[in-house]
């Protein structure tokens, strides 16, 4: 169990140290979630008012931080079939070392450079008025509940970066199915804005759950109901992706 604990962290200090290496991957990393915050709520704040919010960039935020996690969840998938295109994995494959270890690396590596581009998105959001206002403890609840959900479709993406053979294919893959469930949840607009037969579906994914809870924690508004659910979809990615990703791995590895 320690030596797995060990791989585990010595792949994620592999990858973090990349990071290092690599700075544009950071830097490119954080422009697109504080341009979306940025565009959204100077572009939009002034025609969209959500009812029971002081203002838009109240409602926005906590909706961004969500989907920035989602993004950048998808870079698992596109550094795994990186790593299985360059022979990095079979060579990982090749050390007396725990397999498990480098699903586990990758995933825990982008939930840390999620944590850190979070931590840009408040500080850009209290520069342009976003507060806290009922308490630093829950909004640090709403935050670990978003790293966490990131962290289950982490294990989305790298299922989708195992299945598939290329990096641009993994890009994608990640990318097209992810844009419809960000845009059609409660993320961007209230969902009694969308068409009735959209609504039905946008009230039912784990990413409208997921922004609600995170909403309600960051905004003093009543929370359990959300949390719980968020909470229960998050335990389900989990359970079903886990095992699945780690399915793809073997199967590319016989």
């Amino acid at each position: 169990m320690m030596n797995t604990i060990s791989d585990i962290a010595a792949i994620t200090r592999r990858n973090l140290i990349r990071y290092t290496r690599l700075p544009q991957l950071i830097v490119f990393s954080t422009i697109q979630p504080v341009m979306f915050l940025l565009l959204f709520t100077y572009v939009f704040g002034g025609a969209i008012q959500p009812t029971g919010f002081h203002d838009y960039i109240t409602f926005l935020l906590p909706g961004i931080i969500v989907q920035t996690v989602l993004f950048g969840s998808m870079q698992t998938g596109i550094g795994l079939a990186e790593d299985l295109s360059r022979g990095m994995i079979d060579r990982f494959r090749s050390l007396p070392m725990a397999h498990s270890a480098i699903l586990a690396g990758r995933t825990l590596t982008d939930m840390l450079r999620n944590a850190f581009v979070i931590v840009l998105m408040v500080i850009v959001g209290f520069f342009i008025g976003f507060r806290i206002e009922h308490g630093i403890g829950k909004f640090g609840m709403a935050v670990l509940l978003t790293l966490l959900f990131g962290f289950a479709f982490s294990w989305v993406s790298a299922t989708v970066g195992l299945m598939v053979k290329e990096v641009e294919t993994a890009q994608v893959a990640g990318f097209i199915w992810i844009f419809p469930l960000v845009f059609a949840s409660s993320i961007f607009v209230p969902i009694e804005t969308m068409p009735a037969w959209l609504q039905s579906f946008a009230r039912h994914t784990p990413i409208t759950a997921t922004v609600d809870a995170v909403r309600a924690l960051s905004l003093g508004q009543p929370w359990h109901t959300g949390f719980w659910q968020a909470m229960l979809w998050t335990a389900g990615i989990l359970l079903f992706f886990i095992p699945l990703s780690v399915y793809f791995y073997n199967k590319r590895k016989s």
